[in-house]
């Protein structure tokens, strides 16, 4: 599989687009989609308000924008609250555990239907009012089965599956031999949302291996309800209907993106990348995050654009203390269908760009840390001829974090520095959870609910419409 993509600058020319590219991992937001109650909010210290975009006037960029100041943190971390104890103190016969979330994805182009199932199969990624859940699993079939074929084009664009799997097993790998050199020995396991290695699996497997103590550490550096916080729930049900791992005490990072080390390996990343440019000073820093529907945040408090924000604003601040005053704007990928999803959109300001004559522009894929599709297939083409065909003339990518040793070496910071407040998972299960896992109501919903999806499937001018909506 491919290695990180490297930045080059290219002059402008004309390239074959491909229209019928699909980001399955990244455009996974129908219309009907909507955001429960059980989000967690972000708290900042913001004061005042900063502009620190571009171009606003003609671009019609976001006007608040938060002057979040330079400080760093270490990680944030959520604990599960006990009733009889608090966190228990580290001792030298621990065996310690480290489980690397991630969202998974195809390495073949036959796993690309299954893995979109699981995708929208996820209650958090399509939420269906509690009377129509038992469409779920139907649902996304459906889905899953209409957009696949334009799925595997984008995958077969970048080699006929996602690197994502291998350069998470390389990281864990790195982190397992930093926390070592650390004096911290641990088991450091890989855990994908929608594909292997599962997460329940990798679970299962925390379990065998008798783990006395776990740190939780999702690998995306701002929170969201649609990624670390599917992950946490999933985790949440697990533990709590276990003996043993209800009583493990366990610590979750939910989100990294003020930590220094990280912030720094960055601006690194930034600082080389700018070297390659005719006229480094003149090259417009574009940070292109991955989007949510607006509703996300208004509507359910998901804290991801205010953490996207401040950690852009962070980054630039490293970097100003470097010299580096390059200009700067942030935008959002990855939107589908007609909801709002948060603005500015990363193909649009392309275009402004160019006609503003902007001529150098380093693309940051600032949500990733590995390299996958969202950044091979989407940044490195679509966008980047879009760009061109727009007016810029000078392009670059900064790379993936990928292994990078100073932030691999903070990732294991991060991790020791979480131990001691791992706490266990008290036991409780709601009504609501148990009416979920009634067997009787479960089989019910789900033949009526196949029965509906076999009719859509028969009906042409359901399944056109349906199409026409999805892609």
């Amino acid at each position: 599989m491919e290695a990180a993509a490297s930045s080059q600058i290219r002059s402008q020319m004309t390239l074959r687009r491909n229209p019928a590219s699909l980001l399955p991992q990244a455009r996974m937001m129908p219309t009907f989609c909507n955001i429960s109650e059980d989000s967690m909010h972000l708290c900042t210290n913001s004061s005042s308000k900063k502009n620190n975009l571009v171009g606003r006037s003609s671009l019609n960029l976001p006007t608040q924008i938060k002057d979040f100041g330079k400080t760093y943190s270490s990680a944030g971390v959520f604990t599960y609250p006990i009733s009889t104890a608090e966190a228990t103190p580290l001792t030298t016969e621990e065996k310690i555990g480290v489980m690397l979330l991630n969202l998974g994805g195809p390495e073949t182009l036959n796993d690309v239907q299954p893995f979109l199932f699981n995708l929208f199969a996820d209650p958090d990624i399509i939420r269906l009012p509690r009377l129509f859940r038992f469409l779920q699993r139907p649902l996304a079939q459906l889905i899953s089965v209409l957009r696949a074929p334009k799925s595997k084009e984008g995958y077969a664009a970048i080699g006929g599956g996602s690197p994502l799997r291998k350069i998470t097993d390389e990281q864990a790998n790195a982190l397992k031999l930093a926390l070592e050199n650390k004096d911290v020995p641990a088991n450091v396991y890989v855990a994908m949302r929608y594909w292997h290695p599962f997460t329940e699996d990798v679970v299962h497997q925390i379990k065998k291996d008798r783990i006395t103590r776990l740190v939780v550490l999702p690998l995306y550096p701002q929170y969201s309800i649609s990624t670390t916080g599917s992950s946490i729930r999933v985790l949440q049900k697990m533990f709590r209907n276990d003996a043993y791992l209800s009583n493990l005490p366990v610590a979750i990072i939910k989100s990294w993106y003020q930590r220094e080390g990280y912030i720094k390996s960055m601006a690194d990343l930034i600082e080389k990348e700018l070297q390659i440019f005719p006229n480094p000073a003149e090259a417009m820093i574009f940070f292109s995050a991955h989007g949510v529907p607006v509703s996300y945040v208004e509507d359910a408090g998901d804290p991801y654009r205010d953490q996207m924000e401040e950690c852009v604003f962070l980054i630039m601040q490293e970097l100003k203390s470097r010299g580096v005053n390059n200009d700067h704007t942030l935008a959002y990928q990855s939107r589908v269908g007609p909801v709002q999803w948060l603005k500015p959109y990363t193909d649009e300001v392309l275009v402004e760009l160019g006609q503003q004559g902007v001529k150098s522009l380093l693309a940051v894929p600032v949500s990733f840390v590995s390299e996958h599709i969202e950044t091979l297939e989407e940044i490195d083409m679509e966008y980047r001829e879009l760009a061109l065909e727009s007016g810029i003339v000078n392009w670059g990518r900064v790379p993936a974090l990928n292994c990078t040793s100073s932030f691999i070496n903070d990732l294991a910071n991060a991790v020791t520095d979480a131990l001691p407040s791992a706490t266990a998972i008290s036991t409780s299960n709601s009504t609501s959870e148990e009416a979920e896992n009634d067997v009787v109501g479960y089989a019910i919903k789900m033949f009526f609910g196949s029965i509906l999806a076999f009719i859509l499937l028969l009906s042409p001018k359901v399944i056109s419409a349906f199409r026409n909506f999805l892609l």
